[in-house]
């Protein structure tokens, strides 16, 4: 256990986060999704949902600034029009942690090459169809400012 760090983030989720650079990007994926196969590199969360992890690594990791978009989602039925209950709680965990991020819903044909070619993807338990994100990892500047 760490002071200040979410117990959920165990040591190689910790260990990939503090790996990856500017612009690298991280997919937090649902249970039923093939990481697996899909993966560069694997990160088992078994047992944990996407929001809990989401919201933990929002509170290590700083976002992209530097880009239009730094935060991508499924939609419900790879349809970006759609949007089921479990895309409302990603939107609202990142309006929380990282304000001024919008949430950008990919299509099916845009979502997974995109998680495919992550920097790693983390596997986790979660029952809701469709609940996948990516997230690009922005700077800390000298100054502490992100």
């Amino acid at each position: 256990m760490l002071i200040g760090i979410p117990s959920i983030l165990g040591p190689d989720l910790l260990f990939t986060l503090r790996s990856m650079g500017h612009g690298d990007e991280i997919a937090l994926v649902d249970g039923n999704y093939p990481a697996q196969e899909h993966a560069r590199r694997l990160v088992r969360a078994d047992g944990h949902g996407i929001i809990a992890l989401l919201d933990a690594i929002l509170t290590v990791m700083p976002l992209d600034h530097a880009v239009p978009e730094a935060v991508f989602r499924a939609a419900l039925n790879n349809d970006p029009a759609q949007m089921g209950a479990i895309h409302r709680r990603i939107e609202e965990t990142c309006a929380t942690r990282a304000p001024g991020f919008a949430v950008r819903p990919l299509s099916g044909d845009d979502l997974y090459p995109r998680i495919r070619g992550a920097h790693t993807i983390v596997a986790t338990s979660e029952p809701e169809l469709f609940a996948n994100v990516i997230l690009r990892k922005g700077v800390i500047r000298p100054d502490g400012a992100t």
